[in-house]
């Protein structure tokens, strides 16, 4: 299983691109210009301690609770590289990069896999009681799945880390089972700012949990890893006018999922499978023969993201993004021709 295989691997030119998470084409106006000034300051070594205050001032914490990071996948190889986990676990299906940060560090990771019939729940019971590391999304990619927080919080006892991957976060209209204010012991949230802002370029996020924890990851951060850009962004991104865009544009997602969620579900009979309730900008379905389906969309014009390479996954599972509805009226239709031309494919032959 390639646990390095993300949604850009399935973009090829000229394909409308459903793969890749990132919600704007490009960063709006007002953070734009942010970057751009940033530019004249290129000559001096990058400082992040701006970056710091703004978020630790928008989640109620203190800097020392913050650490600003080259995206959120530099924060799991920090993780990985400042923690010593005797047993890690991962819930999954979700985001591959954590896994492979804990296994490029030499760190055994077992995998807590939920299950698809239920809609992918979390059961803090079932992950294993010596794990002093677990590693969970929230909401969680590429499943779209919304776990309670409460939940989350039943997996933080004494001598446990445990992780929460927030990229997602700000896509839920008010963030109601965020824990990026949350004080429990061991609790770590990691945020990322590419997939709302349009900046995957650019990789900015952070990390927020206890000082002493911030402090081991910072010790293994190396020197101005996060660019001036990048820390301009971080900035722009925390205040009151990036606030209130995210509240606008997790309300248009909303919107716009449901559109997709509707035509998905029509489908049903002919085989489509769409579990629980999606809540990201993003659902995942099953539809039978799904990699010849795939494929089959790739050639009308489609990229969907492969299922197959998450952990608890098959090739009959893809992820697709929440696009607006002209965008996604016309994957719907694309993807009924494509269950067409698989069913006849498999249909017997008649003598």
């Amino acid at each position: 299983m390639d646990l390095r295989h993300h949604g850009d691997r399935d973009v090829s030119d000229g394909l409308v691109d459903l793969a890749v998470n990132v919600r704007l084409p490009e960063p709006p106006g007002w953070l734009r210009e942010e970057i751009v000034a940033s530019l004249d300051r290129l000559a001096a070594y990058p400082d992040a301690t701006e970056a710091t205050k703004a978020v630790a001032a928008l989640h109620g914490r203190t800097p020392d609770e913050v650490l600003v990071t080259s995206g959120a996948a530099e924060a799991f190889s920090l993780l990985a590289r400042a923690l010593r986990p005797a047993s890690a676990a991962i819930v999954h299906p979700q985001f591959t990069e954590p896994d492979v940060a804990l296994r490029t560090a030499g760190h055994p990771v077992q995998h807590v896999v939920l299950d698809a019939d239920e809609g992918f729940p979390l059961r803090p019971e079932e992950v294993p009681a010596e794990a002093d590391l677990v590693m969970i999304g929230n909401p969680t990619n590429p499943t779209s799945v919304l776990h309670p927080a409460e939940s989350v919080r039943q997996l933080c006892r004494p001598g446990r880390i445990v992780v929460v991957d927030e990229a997602f976060a700000d896509a839920v209209p008010g963030e109601p089972e965020s824990l990026a204010a949350d004080r429990a012991p061991g609790l770590v949230v990691i945020r990322s700012l590419t997939k709302t802002w349009g900046i995957a370029g650019l990789r900015a996020g952070y990390v927020l949990g206890e000082p002493e924890v911030i402090e081991g990851l910072r010790a293994v951060q190396p020197p101005w890893s996060v660019s001036t850009p990048a820390a301009a962004a971080v900035v722009a991104c925390s205040g009151a006018r990036a606030t209130t865009q995210a509240r606008e544009l997790a309300v248009a997602a909303e919107r716009d999922r449901q559109v997709l969620v509707d035509g998905l579900r029509a489908l049903e009979p002919r085989g489509v499978h769409l579990v629980g309730e999606p809540r990201a900008p993003f659902v995942l379905l099953c539809a039978p023969d799904g990699e010849r389906v795939r494929l089959r969309l790739r050639e009308l014009g489609y990229a969907v993201r492969r299922g197959d390479t998450f952990p608890g996954l098959s090739a009959d599972w893809m992820r697709v993004a929440v696009r607006d509805e002209h965008t996604t009226r016309g994957f719907l239709d694309a993807l009924v021709q494509a269950l067409e031309g698989t069913a006849r494919q498999h249909a017997p032959s008649q003598v």
